[in-house]
């Protein structure tokens, strides 16, 4: 009798550890639920600054539509948005390995360490110093081409991904990545960035609200996103009760199973 009752309390044990709870599976869960309730979140993020291999969509607009077209090697601005990545990656401003891009007419202008809006307001002094009068009111657009990020380990759909918006939150680069599935650990999703001397790894915890505060919920360009498996995954325990006593109850299962054919034996 005390064998059988030990033996229960360790099945449950098993079962319990085994079984993903809903806390590893919520994202951003408030500690306090309140219905409607104001979250505070980070309000300004550190502007990205640019680095080697970034590429940059340039386009420059003046009352002189002769003089701006050869520093626009795309087509026209009409269709910008209806650009395919190939095209940008043909046509786009990549820093070099020396932090420049080339721009036709005026050569080689340094950005590395720049944000978009300082190049932009580079890019027009040069314009002006050289090319246009005041009275030609130019107008220069400077934006990266599109956030490109990998993720990579439980997810939907891995691989490199590209989303053409100024700002993307990690939350979006998963969906936008078919979701990290029950056995993806939401608790400790790694993310690698890229840094002028270097990489650095980051973590962040998806099942807390405070992860909208984290200076790693909006993606950087080039960031290698990591979801690792759980353990239940790892141990193959199953996900869900069901599962876990269905596995357990096999394994019971064999071993009786080889126990009584040695007995006979």
């Amino acid at each position: 009798m005390k064998s059988n009752c030990v033996f229960l309390f360790l099945l449950i044990a098993i079962l319990v550890s085994s079984c993903v709870s809903q806390k590893q599976l919520t994202y951003l869960q408030e500690d306090t639920i309140q219905a409607d309730s104001l979250i505070t979140v980070r309000k300004t993020q550190e502007p990205y600054r640019l680095q080697i291999n970034d590429l940059l969509s340039i386009r420059v607009k003046a009352l002189d539509q002769e003089t701006v077209g050869i520093f626009n090697p795309v087509s026209d601005a009409s269709n910008i948005n209806a650009q395919r990545e190939e095209q940008l990656y043909f046509d786009g401003f990549v820093v070099d390995p020396h932090g420049n891009i080339r721009i036709p007419s005026i050569g080689e202008v340094n950005v590395l360490g720049y944000t978009v809006e300082e190049v932009r307001e580079e890019l027009e002094r040069l314009l002006l110093q050289d090319y246009f009068k005041e009275e030609a009111n130019i107008f220069v657009t400077v934006k990266l081409a599109g956030i490109r990020y990998t993720i990579n380990g439980e997810i939907g759909n891995p691989g490199s991904k590209i989303i053409y918006r100024d700002q993307v939150t990690i939350m979006e680069a998963i969906a936008n990545s078919g979701d990290i599935p029950v056995t993806g650990d939401k608790t400790n999703i790694v993310v690698i960035r890229q840094y002028p001397l270097g990489q650095k790894v980051h973590h962040i915890d998806l099942t807390t609200i405070e992860a909208m505060n984290s200076p790693y919920y909006y993606v950087k360009p080039n960031d290698l996103i990591l979801v690792n498996p759980l353990p239940q995954k790892s141990l193959g325990t199953g996900t869900t009760g069901l599962q876990s006593l269905t596995t357990i109850l096999t394994v019971i299962t064999a071993l009786t199973t080889t126990i009584l054919l040695f007995i006979r034996l």
